[in-house]
């Protein structure tokens, strides 16, 4: 089983095994470096800033989108912070454990739950947030602003891409079907 590779050994294992296929290297290459960056990224502030907090990267986003977005519905808060509905259950009734967030019934429509920051969670992220930013800077030292700038724009065009043309994409590659529902701890079958 191998160990942890740098991300400039596992590319030039990449360009060796891949040597003979007709692919998109460049593409290839943007989608493998934004899924490296984003375990990276994530790795880092949950091992850095959040740790302090005792907050995971989940639960940190979890807490923001409620702070940027004020009291929403369930269903949103998960699709806000990409995570499914059962994930968010447990999230916040662990956050709302420790004091940081709170439930309550929609006052139209009692199967919808609301969530909100109690003051506990509104301090938590004045203090927090400042000391994540700061990190979001040191991960992105190398760059400059423009350079920033760009990324961020580019990585904003792949997100409207898949929004705006992926379920059309994808009922094209299934010939129309409905993806197979996963099963939940288990790997697809390949």
């Amino acid at each position: 089983m191998p160990g942890h590779r740098s991300i400039t050994e596992a590319e030039k294992l990449a360009a060796e095994k891949l040597g003979g296929f007709p692919i998109r290297r460049e593409q290839m290459a943007a989608v493998a470096n934004i899924y490296r960056a984003a375990s990276a990224v994530r790795q880092h502030l949950e091992n850095s800033v959040l740790r302090g907090s005792d907050l995971t990267w989940t639960a940190f986003v979890v807490l923001w989108v409620v702070w940027v977005w004020g009291e929403s519905e369930t269903r949103h808060v998960a699709e806000e912070a990409g995570i499914s509905k059962g994930t968010l259950t447990g999230v916040a009734r662990t956050l709302e454990s420790r004091g940081l967030l709170a439930r309550s019934g929609h006052p139209t429509d009692g199967r919808l739950v609301l969530l909100r920051l109690t003051d506990e969670g509104e301090e938590l992220m004045r203090r927090v947030f400042p000391a994540f930013n700061e990190e979001e800077a040191f991960v992105t030292a190398g760059l400059s602003d423009t350079e920033c700038r760009s990324l961020a724009e580019g990585l904003r065009q792949v997100v409207l891409q898949v929004e705006e043309h992926g379920e059309d994409r994808r009922r094209q590659l299934l010939d129309g079907a409905e993806p197979a529902p996963r099963r939940s701890g288990r790997r697809p079958k390949a």
